[in-house]
């Protein structure tokens, strides 16, 4: 492998050591309704799902009563611990990247990204869904908006901590380390581009949650552009930080009210 991607490779898998705990504790869930499409697409119940980027197992998790096993793949080593305590009869994990799963071919009924897509490279990335992927299969890249939909005020203030957060990365490049962020908008065109897949589309839709400030303020914690100006460079962030965490305190109330994250599923059948 060409020794820039495998750089670019370990820079993104480790944007995401140190704070497996919150992102576990504040991410949502992988809703009810893409599971359904899927396996409604797929005419059968799924024998074997295969979720890429699984992160702290959120979104493999979800799978548990909708198939037969489901293999989450995770390469970062603190998200890929905070999964493997939750594996069970028909739920498991291993430490690979996206890209090089180590799978059978022709393995599984379905593969997944469950926001986690835009850290792969999609050529290397669509070649491996490709060849693990049963006849028929169903690849699912699965994306929520930030930040999801409550109080106007609340979302204006998030908008504007990662505003600071992007000049940040561009005025020190130190921060960046040469990862990548691929375009989520591609996602459906990369599919397309593949020639793997007979069929595909975008389905949009909402998944409604309860939240207050303290997982408003998590949520936003759990971004690991943030995470990384906090680990490496706090002092550019912190101000802006304290600010953003009074903000939402007082906008919150101590109350805790319905949240609506928006999704973006982007799907391709073999």
């Amino acid at each position: 492998m060409d020794p820039s991607i495998k750089n670019v490779e370990m820079k993104n898998k480790d944007r995401f050591l140190g704070f497996a705990d919150v992102y576990d504790q504040a991410r949502p869930e992988m809703p009810e309704y893409p599971i359904e499409i899927i396996t409604r697409y797929l005419n059968k119940k799924a024998d074997i799902v295969v979720d890429l980027g699984c992160g702290s197992g959120l979104s493999t998790t979800a799978w548990k009563n909708h198939c037969n096993a489901i293999i989450g793949i995770e390469p970062s080593n603190d998200m890929f611990l905070a999964a493997s305590k939750k594996a069970d009869k028909n739920i498991s994990f291993k430490k690979a990247f996206a890209h090089e799963t180590g799978l059978s071919s022709d393995f599984a009924d379905v593969v997944i990204c469950s926001q986690s897509f835009h850290w792969m490279n999609p050529e290397l990335t669509l070649a491996e869904v490709n060849r693990i992927l049963k006849s028929g299969g169903i690849f699912a890249a699965v994306d929520y908006d930030w930040p999801p939909v409550c109080k106007w005020e609340a979302e204006l203030a998030h908008k504007q901590l990662f505003y600071k957060v992007s000049c940040l990365e561009k005025e020190h490049k130190d921060l960046n380390d040469r990862f990548i962020r691929w375009d989520k908008n591609k996602h459906l065109t990369n599919i397309k581009n593949s020639g793997y897949f007979r069929y595909q589309r975008e389905i949009v839709f909402a998944n409604r949650e309860l939240c207050n400030a303290e997982r408003f303020i998590s949520m936003t914690l759990s971004q690991s552009g943030l995470q990384s100006i906090m680990k490496r460079k706090p002092d550019l962030i912190k101000s802006a930080l304290d600010e953003y965490v009074e903000t939402i305190q007082r906008l919150f109330a101590g109350e805790t009210m319905e949240a609506d994250f928006c999704y973006r599923m982007r799907l391709g059948i073999k």
